[in-house]
């Protein structure tokens, strides 16, 4: 049904599956659901991105309560301005790193926080209800439309990101960037101007890349999905290192000065070990999923860090965080909560945090990556299937024994099925790359074999 969410919100083809009728409705569900009497929006730099937001801003109106737009503004951003208020909710529209024909929308809740299982799913019934496919009217008709005075509102945030820009400076205390030169990519998203502003106001000296949106070249060869042209111009330049962010801005790729790509788990690395020597890495624990590299884990263990793993996705990681109380976490992909500062992740954050570490240190990206962690080769094999395999991981059991313990402690395997595509993850680490490919196209063989797969790799 259109509303579905998935891992990060509602997502698809603007103005099919996303609809300016299912952002409407959205809007009147979140007021519904969450009893908010204010909403705040924000959209990146897609075409699509006023209509939809246009909608959501008429449907939390239609609700009765008081609808702000911050216009184009990092993901971020909007959980920041709910992070202090117990009555205002937030919508982003945005499909993150998706090609500019996609949009999506995801809700924040009072507090900042993504949407509870609980939350999601009555927001889910209630869009049911509101768009015609649902069957309990009555959820509806318990919260009818306000008429006369009590109508909501629409209107524009004054200086939207003048509290979120004090808060990163903040967290710097004190220090500047100044001496550091940086390439910066901002997938022509919803950085392209917070972000050179605010880091040439901390003294660094920047060259920006993918800063010219035109509503059509959101992530379009450039930003974290394709930091290929960024590790060009840092070699390039000579410069220090290279940031990249995705659509949104809650995530960071980073090259090194010799344009070698640093993933989120060195990154991580670097980050909760340098927290953990300072004393402010909480519960000397850092939270990750399952796909997190085995390289990072026995780094932790050697420095005395625990780690918690999650299942894949940053709301998991998220919970964890907030019901252990800890500082630090993310994923492999560049999602880094710093939960002491955000309650989501933060790409300007993460960069902010990244720099710091990199001038306090006097080292460079490089040689703190490398002292961080050392990878182990990871391969990852996506196997399409017919129809939806959420026990694969129980089928195969007697496989992934078999494969791990051929492994022999040296490596690890995780099965899971995509959150978002029709497809089985085969994901193997070994010591060698010759040996994890053997060993995750065998099971990939087994996936396919499986009923409901494919009749071949």
């Amino acid at each position: 049904m259109a509303g579905r969410f998935g891992t990060d919100g509602v997502r698809g083809v603007a103005n099919s599956a996303v609809t300016a009728e299912l952002a409407l409705a959205l809007g009147r569900a979140v007021v519904t659901v969450l009893g908010v009497d204010r909403v705040v929006t924000s959209r990146d730099t897609r075409l699509s991105g006023p209509m939809l937001e246009s909608a959501v801003l008429a449907g939390a109106a239609s609700q009765g309560a008081h609808a702000v737009s911050m216009g184009v503004a990092p993901t971020p951003a909007v959980a920041q301005f709910c992070a202090g208020e117990d009555t205002t909710a937030g919508v982003v529209v945005s499909a993150s790193h998706n090609p500019f024909g996609d949009n999506g929308l995801k809700v924040f809740a009072p507090g900042g926080r993504k949407l509870t299982d609980d939350q999601q799913h009555t927001i889910e019934l209630v869009l049911e209800d509101l768009l015609g496919s649902g069957t309990d009217t009555d959820r509806v008709a318990a919260a009818p439309r306000p008429t006369g005075a009590s109508v909501g509102t629409t209107g524009l945030l004054e200086s939207p990101l003048e509290a979120y820009e004090a808060s990163l400076v903040s967290l710097l205390e004190g220090r500047n960037l100044t001496g550091l030169s940086v390439v910066l990519d901002c997938a022509n998203g919803a950085n392209s101007s917070i972000a050179p502003r605010l880091l040439r106001s901390l003294g660094v000296s920047l060259e920006v890349i993918a800063d010219h949106p035109d509503g059509v070249n959101i992530n379009d060869g450039c930003g974290s999905n394709h930091p290929e042209g960024l590790a060009a111009s840092v070699a390039g330049r000579s410069a220090d290192l290279g940031i990249a962010f995705d659509g949104d801005a809650d995530r960071i790729a980073a090259v090194d000065h010799t344009g070698r790509i640093v993933d989120g788990d060195h990154l991580m690395a670097m980050c909760a070990i340098d927290l953990h020597e300072r004393g402010q890495l909480t519960n000397d624990t850092v939270v990750v999923t399952v796909m997190t590299n085995l390289g990072f884990r026995r780094s932790m263990e050697r420095h005395g860090i625990s780690v918690v793993e999650t299942p894949v996705g940053d709301r998991h990681v998220l919970e964890a965080l907030h019901s252990g109380g800890h500082s630090l976490g993310g994923e492999q992909s560049g999602h880094i909560v710093f939960a002491r500062h955000s309650t989501t992740g933060d790409g300007l954050l993460s960069a902010l945090v990244v720099l710091d570490l990199v001038r306090r240190s006097g080292r460079s990206l490089g040689e703190l990556a490398d002292a961080a962690m050392t990878r182990l080769p990871q391969v990852l094999i996506n196997v399409p299937v017919d129809e939806p395999m959420p026990d694969v991981a129980e089928r195969l059991a007697d496989q992934v024994a078999a494969a791990e313990s051929e492994l022999d402690g040296a490596g690890r395997v995780v099965l899971r099925p995509s959150g978002t595509e029709p497809v089985v993850r085969v994901m193997v680490e070994a010591e060698s790359e010759q040996r994890a490919e053997e060993v995750a196209r065998a099971l990939a063989a087994a996936v396919a074999d499986a009923p409901g797969g494919p009749p071949g790799v």
